[in-house]
């Protein structure tokens, strides 16, 4: 990921609710479409993790 833009799923449709991500030099962050001023940020790597946590259901008891 190299772009400044946000970015959102496709599964999310025309509707604002989704999470959407950015690169900004050494830094990813995340926010809410619909509360855009709360930002989560976090390092590549921490961002891969979670992607892979999030991708074998580590985190499903969460919701």
């Amino acid at each position: 990921m190299s772009s400044s833009e946000w970015q959102k799923s496709s599964y999310s449709a025309s509707n604002n609710e989704c999470v959407e991500v950015r690169a900004r030099g050494e830094v990813v962050e995340l926010r809410e479409s619909d509360a855009p001023s709360a930002l989560v940020r976090m390092s590549p790597a921490a961002f891969v993790d979670l992607l892979d946590a999030i991708k074998v259901g580590d985190l499903d008891h969460h919701a």
